[in-house]
């Protein structure tokens, strides 16, 4: 039990460290964030851009990958390679582009007009809104949300019918032992 205890403390206090403020992090022009924020100016490009829990915007270059969980995507300017997001909000401005890759999952995605895919865009479970002028090297791949909802909207009718007719059923069977009143005027 005393080992159990003292492993559930050392993950809340590893986690509280985590939550008492944006942690940051750079590698040769690398841009990783916890809880804070990343914007990517003209004026200073990085490498990779990875957000927890935050929101990336770019103005300027981002001349390799960047990757949004639990945050905002404000485009603006290029992606050298491939955009990835997870539980997100992606906007990106006319004429922005991203160099291979754009992949999204539970993510509204939001692109304005002559935006550039390279090579593949791929939306799981999330809605797009693009233009027709936007243009995709290779492959378009939707999956929207609301496909996933009608197996569970259909499970939870199934389950209201079953519980309202077992219901009547056994009001049924308590009425059962009551006689039904006289016909009015006899």
């Amino acid at each position: 039990m005393k080992g159990k205890l003292a492993t559930l403390a050392a993950v809340l206090v590893t986690a509280a460290s985590f939550a008492a403020g944006p942690a940051a992090a750079r590698a040769d022009s690398d841009a990783v964030t916890f809880f804070g924020n990343i914007d990517v100016t003209p004026d200073t490009p990085v490498r990779d851009a990875v957000c927890f829990f935050c929101s990336v915007r770019v103005e300027g270059k981002v001349n390799h990958d960047m990757v949004v969980f639990f945050g905002n995507v404000r485009l603006n300017g290029q992606v050298g390679h491939d955009s990835v997001s997870f539980f997100s909000s992606v906007r990106a401005a006319d004429n922005s582009s991203i160099g291979h890759d754009m992949v999204s999952f539970f993510t509204d995605t939001h692109l304005g007009e002559n935006v550039s895919v390279g090579h593949d865009f791929v939306s799981l479970l999330g809605a797009v809104h693009a233009p027709q002028s936007i243009a995709i090297g290779h492959d378009r791949i939707q999956f929207p949300g609301f496909i996933v909802s009608v197996p569970f909207f259909v499970i939870f009718v199934v389950i209201v019918v079953i519980i309202y007719e077992r219901r009547a059923y056994r009001r049924r069977m308590m009425m059962q032992g009551y006689p039904f009143p006289p016909p009015p005027g006899a």
